[in-house]
């Protein structure tokens, strides 16, 4: 029932490609209206909707985020038309250092392969992780291959063509993804590799634009399978496959499966908070697992309005647990909430005064 209910709810919200919530700041009745523009990527934009429409409610302070994928979110907050940019591809230190940028996790979860197999329901497929490599390469062809039938004993699997899905877009789902395959498959990693947009293999391959269209094209080709963020594939009500982890284990992707993989993260040694989450050890663990970013300016040009920007997360760090949770995110800990907001305090200054705490 709570799938169900999730589900309703992020087909409302899921409608626009935007969020904006509208009203007056909270601190003053009259004051002019605060908006706080964001872009980027589409990985946690479910969660992201539900967190803007509780604050704006409690504070009447409008959020306008732009879910365009996080190659576009890197572009304008490197052009400074938002206030922040959102990835789930961490940028590494020295690119931070470079244009003055300061990013920190927001929140955790799952990359999901999904297929549209007639006759199958979510978790009927097992694949191991050099199944998936290969579907995606173009070697496995067809559902029943032999690679796959080894893993699924007593299953029927049809003589059918296997089109993947891929984004079409610049996309930290992307990055997610084929950091993963990279991490699996010699050959992926040498003909392939890493990106959020990667030139893809297999040239029967269709693409899609964002977690949505991705998740739109696989529901519409019988046969096709993609790779979502597991939001999406809860609100599209589409089949997942168990895929075989680092352990052995066909693993089931659940929150708890997300908590499993970030349960040895260690962010406090992690340098500009880079931080990769794929093909984490763990017998429960989700192997496709991935933190989503926000990335601001060190320098900002309106102390008062970066602070009401912190403050926006700020909340959802510390009263949007219950909201990221009912749609199967993982919160981020408390000891690493501390440890961004020491670094809000300590980097994040308006002529050459703090923006965060008590300065």
């Amino acid at each position: 029932m709570k799938t169900f209910l999730n589900a309703l709810l992020m087909s409302a919200l899921l409608l626009a490609t935007a969020l904006v919530f509208s009203g007056c700041s909270g601190e003053k009745s009259g004051q002019q209206t605060v908006t706080i523009n964001g872009a980027g990527a589409t990985f946690p934009y479910p969660v992201y909707s539900q967190w803007a429409h509780k604050y704006e409610k409690l504070t009447k302070v409008r959020l306008n985020y732009q879910s365009i994928g996080s190659g576009g979110g890197i572009a304008q907050i490197k052009a400074k038309t938002v206030d922040f940019g959102a990835s789930d591809a961490p940028l590494k230190a020295e690119e931070l250092e470079k244009f003055g940028l300061l990013q920190f996790p927001m929140v955790i979860g799952g990359v999901v392969p999904v297929y549209n197999l007639e006759g199958f329901k979510a978790g009927d497929i097992k694949l191991t992780a050099q199944n998936l490599a290969d579907i995606y390469l173009g070697k496995i062809k067809k559902w029943n291959d032999a690679a796959i039938a080894a893993n699924n004993a007593g299953l029927k699997l049809p003589d059918l063509a296997i089109t993947t899905v891929h984004r079409a877009d610049g996309s930290g789902t992307t990055w997610i993804f084929t950091n993963y395959l990279a991490k699996v498959s010699e050959e992926w990693k040498e003909k392939v590799g890493f990106g959020k947009a990667p030139s893809w293999p297999n040239a029967n391959a269709v693409a899609g634009k964002g977690n949505e269209g991705v998740a739109t094209f696989v529901k519409k080709v019988n046969g096709a399978i993609g790779y979502v963020e597991f939001a999406y594939a809860l609100q599209n009500k589409m089949s997942h496959v168990k895929l075989q982890n680092k352990d052995g284990n066909f693993a089931e992707p659940s929150i708890e499966s997300f908590q499993a993989a970030a349960a040895n993260a260690d962010w406090q040694h992690a340098k500009g908070y880079y931080l990769v989450l794929t093909d984490q050890p763990g017998a429960q663990t989700w192997p496709i697992t991935g933190a989503s970013f926000i990335i601001m300016y060190k320098e900002q040009k309106d102390g008062v309005h970066a602070k009401q920007t912190l403050s926006f997360f700020d909340w959802c760090y510390k009263h949007g647990a219950d909201l990221a949770v009912n749609l199967d995110y993982v919160p981020m800990p408390e000891k690493v909430v501390a440890l961004v907001e020491a670094t809000w305090a300590n980097e994040i200054k308006a002529g050459g005064k703090a923006v965060w705490g008590n300065n």
